[in-house]
């Protein structure tokens, strides 16, 4: 079996204290594709940044989508770039009509 190496970054800033939440969501993504991902680097910023990558692909960039993103559509944006045919169970709904912001 090849093993795809799949990498994660999440990019956070030190000065507005987003460590914790940076490693809760590294804790989630670990948790939940323990099988797929191969790598994950928390990488301290400034600035007030926090984004997530894929494989250096950009999932989530708080500043262009003005917050932060939920743990469920989070894990929906890393799979569909890392495990594209995994069900995510009770996790894995499709965005619809509710557009949140």
């Amino acid at each position: 079996m090849t093993t795809k190496h799949n990498h994660i970054s999440i990019s956070y800033c030190t000065q507005c204290r987003w460590l914790l939440r940076a490693s809760w969501m590294a804790q989630e993504l670990l948790t939940t594709f323990d099988d797929e991902i191969t790598s994950l680097t928390l990488i301290p910023a400034t600035g007030g940044l926090f984004e997530v990558r894929a494989n250096d692909e950009l999932l989530w960039s708080r500043k262009e989508q003005g917050r932060f993103p939920e743990i469920t559509e989070l894990k929906q944006l890393v799979r569909d770039i890392i495990a594209p045919d995994r069900s995510l169970g009770h996790s894995d709904k499709k965005p619809s009509s509710d557009n949140q912001s």
